[in-house]
């Protein structure tokens, strides 16, 4: 039965503490485009999109004007390109990258993820054939995506692909030099990577997945952090129930969301992703739940286990409202989208290495990092590598995405404007790690992936 009382809470999280859908995503598997001639797979790839997600945007639209639910973002993710381009006879696959922005302009969505490989064990000639064409594909493209997985805790660390990661993002970001080096804001290195994430840029449609499946992320800083200042004084025991309450609200939310998304698009209900997903919006950052439990500026000590409970009670809310959570679910620490993490990293009170302690226990990352233009691409890679490790070890998602600002060092900052926001550059360690990195190979999988 209705209760009037939570009826208006939702009203007020609604219109006062930034509660929204911040993103319907659609899944389209893209495995019946095959063809040995690129330009006929960049068509079927376009066509198979609009067909799909032709009504994508009309629906979510029609849902938040009869239920009184923003809909911020509606996306496409597709199955991971790479393994279309192992049958075309061209080494040039940047028309797959065009058909998907083709495709996106003429559906109207905002990002569209998938222009992925996954070699956590090895390369295909697709998977190099893609990787490759990341660079041009991202600097030519206003809304494609890319994501790469390099490792899982099953496979180990695949270390070539890290080398060759971290020269892909420099190139990236000379490429798109002239616009802050924005391509590398559009490509994440993944461990571990979802098969069914709505969020950009780590989207793409999983092997597993269905034809075609609505995927649903939902968000809500805002309303945690309101709930977090009005419970006051109380213990760390009782302010955990009342995030997982009040997560359990977000949750059921997005869970009337996706399934009216799907049923309506004759789309197979994905998941519903919890995470807490800020922006720069005043009010609408993970930082300032972290400092409202009680810290005087996140990355100080006690950050890493504040963001600890706060993720764990977010999953356990979420988890009683919907029996089909997936995605990342959990907390976001991107720099540059979180206006308590710029104010925190600008004061150097949160470091590169104070966030890669916080990723342990969060979802994703290191999301939007700046650092200086210069950085090496060995360095990268090791930033990369130490990311990487800690989802093959913990059996987690993490990821990285880290932007060399060509033309910029530390003291500057870099303003993308939107939801992508703004960052002060980071400092990165001096000391060299090229030899490290150089000696390729794999980092063996840890001893607890062998469960069989």
């Amino acid at each position: 039965m209705l209760n009037t009382f939570d009826i208006l809470e939702t009203i007020k999280m609604i219109d006062e503490e930034h509660l929204d859908i911040r993103t319907v995503t659609m899944g389209i598997s893209l495995r019946d485009c095959a063809s040995d001639s690129v330009n006929k797979v960049a068509d079927k790839i376009y066509d198979k999109i609009c067909r799909r997600a032709e009504k994508l945007v009309a629906t979510c639209d029609d849902i938040a004007g009869e239920y009184g639910i923003p809909i911020i973002n509606k996306r496409v993710s597709v199955t991971p390109v790479s393994f279309l381009c192992d049958s075309v006879e061209s080494d040039d696959v940047i028309p797959l990258a065009h058909a998907m922005q083709r495709a996106a302009e003429t559906v109207g969505i905002n990002f569209i993820g998938g222009f992925s490989a996954l070699v956590h064990k090895g390369f295909t000639l697709g998977d190099r054939r893609l990787i490759g064409a990341i660079p041009q594909a991202l600097a030519e493209t206003e809304c494609v995506c890319s994501s790469v997985n390099v490792a899982t805790t099953r496979a180990g660390i695949n270390m070539d692909a890290v080398d060759e990661m971290g020269q892909i993002i420099k190139s990236t970001a000379f490429l798109s030099k002239e616009k802050d080096s924005i391509g590398c804001a559009k490509l994440v290195v993944f461990a571990n990577a979802p098969e069914d994430n709505p969020f950009m840029a780590g989207a793409f449609h999983g092997f597993g997945e269905a034809e075609c499946a609505i995927n649903v992320g939902v968000s809500g800083p805002g309303v945690v952090l309101s709930a977090v200042e009005r419970a006051g004084n109380c213990s760390l025991s009782e302010l955990a129930e009342i995030i997982k309450r009040t997560a359990f609200k977000i949750t059921r939310m997005g869970q009337l969301a996706a399934n009216e998304a799907s049923r309506r698009l004759g789309a197979e209900f994905g998941i519903v992703d919890l995470s807490l997903a800020p922006t720069p919006a005043l009010g609408d950052s993970v930082a300032r739940i972290l400092e409202a439990m009680g810290l005087e500026v996140v990355g100080t000590h006690g950050s890493t286990a504040a963001l600890a409970m706060l993720n764990d009670a977010v999953k356990k809310g979420g988890v009683m409202a919907s029996s089909h959570v997936g995605g990342l679910s959990g907390a976001f620490i991107p720099v540059s989208e979180d206006a308590g993490m710029i104010e925190a990293a600008a004061a150097c009170s949160l470091t590169l290495d104070k966030l890669e302690a916080m990723t342990a226990v969060c979802s994703v990352g290191l999301d939007m990092i700046a650092v200086p233009g210069e950085t090496p691409a060995s360095t990268i890679s090791a930033i990369i590598a130490d990311e990487i490790a800690i989802g093959t070890i913990n059996n987690k998602t993490t990821a990285v995405r880290i932007i060399p600002v060509y033309g910029k060092g530390v003291g500057d900052s870099v303003s993308y404007g939107g939801l992508l926001g703004e960052a002060p550059i980071m400092p990165v360690h001096s000391g060299s790690s090229s030899s490290f990195i150089a000696r390729g190979g794999r980092i063996p999988a840890p001893i607890h992936s062998q469960r069989n």
